[in-house]
């Protein structure tokens, strides 16, 4: 039997989202001819080549025929405007950004090659402040670095044209994300999948999807939707395949399955699949191959439709399979070479996620610490824990170095846990395997300055972690397990160490008053003007129905409003706080401030400086992060 495997669109451009090649891998393992296909990149290297944007032309110059030049929205009328320069760039600067001509970097560093658009106004912005930000972020020499800066803003400018000219549904990022997220109808997704007009990206899906199914003629379809801005992409792929292959059989699983369609009972879903599998993939899939196959009756957490109503079926009898017996992912069939690594920032922690092919490899399932009130940990995918072992992780880099010829890997684990990453780091070390390496942490007092340092000599350049809420009567109350004095000397530790540290950011938690926001944007300014973090985001707390604030309200003072008719997706849920606080007016100017200091600026200023609303000064002392570390 012939499985084949997609990842829809979209999801990052740098690196394959690794969910196919774990179960390629997995599926090999056990005898199935297993292929896979990224549809999200190949859908975005339809659109910004040449013949993309002459198609894109063609539509907007149908579209926009009766309306005055002074009336389109300004990204299509210099994209209309500029149409040749656009057209005469586009395939050297997705060859740039793939890595294929270094010597671009030069014509693109002039600002006198590609077109710029509207996209580059936030530089010109940036740059009314400070005539210097570009030498300063890239400096005399750093050529590549700011092409590849430069370069990312033409892509984000061709792809607001797309958004904003043919497509309302379109980012490079996600697609249609606000039609599955916390939705409980399916109503939204339905009508976008029955169009009154053909849909100008499905267009292009449907005919990758024909030259997939021509290609690999497989008896099965395994579509992985890793997050709501995957939902839209997925059924559309699935919507072909039924209405041109009805024969194959079509199953849905991945993050956001896992999450928000626990409860499904939406029959209209299975108009374009016929199964949806929850949690880890490999024992679901290996038993319902089995069942379709007809050699068992088995299915394990597994979704179908039976007489027209949504049924549940899994086996007692069955468990998952060990982190050990996995095998280790397998990237055959996906174009290692031709994704983009893109440049959205001028920081150096933060274009990581969008910058370098990455191997994505876990060492260890779910958190060994699972205890934070925000996540879901109720949840088999944070709640099971199981480490792998470090000798079959540094087989499993080994394996993934000789297929792919990449030794950047990206540990994508809910928190690495730290006995783990040491005697991995030995091990790396000792072998004299030279890899470069970064991943998710928890800021563990196990990383002393000594382990820190360990972790970088074996080949680590970037962590990541949850500072939170950066109060420590709300770290309490969430159960993190750390202080804000904790996480500046840990911080600190990896910093002097020479790995860039990216803290998560949490606003707006049960109970948060308006003193305690401010006094957290207090510690980050700190935190980042010592040098602890040189990234981070700030996150607006949702209360979900799978984590301990949610299923357990009383306990942080929130009473829920019930989702209601609920049919499709859920997760997300509304909820009545006892303290009230305008998070909505903070939320802005934490986000400004922020992105600010990823910038190096505005340490000066206090506070309550960035702020629309009067609100009072930091409590905090001025050097309480410097007295943490000396």
């Amino acid at each position: 039997m012939k499985v084949l495997l997609i990842t829809p669109p979209m999801t990052q451009l740098n690196t394959p989202y690794p969910a196919t090649a774990y179960l390629t891998g997995f599926l090999k393992l056990h005898g199935y001819a297993a292929v896979q296909r990224d549809l999200a990149i190949d859908l975005i290297l339809k659109l910004f080549s040449r013949s993309g944007l002459e198609a894109l032309f063609n539509q907007l110059e149908d579209n926009y025929a009766e309306i005055d030049d002074e009336d389109l929205p300004d990204s299509i009328y210099h994209f209309l405007a500029n149409y040749t320069q656009y057209y005469q760039c586009i395939d050297a600067v997705i060859g740039f950004l793939q890595g294929k001509d270094p010597s671009l970097a030069i014509r693109i560093s002039s600002r006198r090659f590609l077109p710029e658009g509207p996209q580059f106004e936030t530089l010109e912005q940036m740059e009314e402040i400070n005539s210097e930000v570009l030498a300063q972020a890239f400096g005399l020499l750093g050529v590549q670095d700011k092409a590849k800066y430069l370069a990312t803003l033409f892509i984000n400018d061709i792809a607001a044209v797309i958004k904003e000219g043919v497509d309302p549904y379109f980012e490079v990022s996600r697609y249609a994300e606000r039609l599955a997220a916390s939705n409980p109808s399916f109503d939204d997704l339905c009508t976008a999948l029955h169009p009154t007009e053909p849909n100008y990206s499905e267009t292009i899906i449907a005919q990758l999807m024909q030259q997939y199914l021509a290609e690999e003629s497989p008896q099965v379809l395994a579509i992985s939707v890793p997050f709501p801005g995957n939902m839209l992409g997925a059924l559309q792929a699935a919507k072909y395949c039924k209405q041109h292959n009805p024969d194959i059989k079509i199953i849905l699983g991945g993050g956001f399955v896992n999450t928000e369609l626990r409860a499904l009972k939406e029959p209209r879903l299975f108009e374009f699949i016929d199964y949806v599998c929850l949690d880890d993939g490999e024992r679901p899939l290996l038993t319902l191959l089995e069942n379709i196959q007809g050699q068992s009756d088995q299915l394990y957490r597994t979704y179908l439709l039976e007489a027209g109503q949504v049924v549940f079926k899994t086996s007692t009898e069955l468990h998952d399979i060990a982190q050990k017996e996995v095998g280790t992912p397998d990237y055959t069939g996906l174009p290692v070479d031709k994704y983009l690594s893109l440049c959205e920032m001028l920081n150096p922690m933060h274009r990581i996620w969008s910058d370098g092919r990455w191997n994505k490899i876990t060492i260890a399932h779910g958190c060994y610490w699972a205890k934070c009130s925000f996540c879901d940990i109720s949840l088999d995918y944070i709640g099971h824990y199981d480490d792998a072992g470090a000798d079959i992780t540094l087989q499993r880099i080994k394996t993934l170095i000789a297929q792919t010829g990449q030794t950047g890997f990206h540990f994508v684990d809910e928190a690495a846990p730290p006995k783990a990453l040491f005697a991995l780091a030995i091990k790396l070390i000792e072998q004299d395997i030279v890899i470069t390496w970064w991943g998710n942490i928890r800021f563990e007092k196990t990383f002393t300055p000594e382990k820190c340092q360990l972790l970088a000599d074996s080949g680590c350049i970037a962590i990541s972690g949850g500072l939170e809420v950066a109060s420590d009567r709300l770290l309490d109350l969430m159960q993190k397990g750390v202080s804000v004095a904790q996480v500046a000397r840990i911080t600190k530790a990896f910093a002097d160490a020479g790995v860039l540290v990216h803290a998560y950011l949490m606003y707006g938690f049960p109970s948060q008053t308006e003193q305690e926001t401010v006094d957290a944007l207090e510690y980050v300014r700190q935190l980042m003007q010592q040098g602890c973090i040189q990234s981070a985001y700030w996150h607006r707390f949702a209360a979900t129905i799978h984590s301990p604030v949610g299923l357990n309200p009383e306990a942080y003072g929130i009473e829920l409003i019930a989702n209601e008719n609920v049919l499709f997706a859920e997760n997300d849920i509304n909820y009545i706080d006892s303290v009230q606080t305008d998070h909505e007016m903070l939320g802005l100017g934490l986000k400004k401030a922020l992105y600010n200091y990823m910038h190096n600026t505005g340490f000066e200023y206090p506070a309550s400086f960035w702020f629309d609303n009067e609100v009072g000064e930091s409590s905090v002392a001025e050097d309480y992060i410097e007295g943490c570390l000396f």
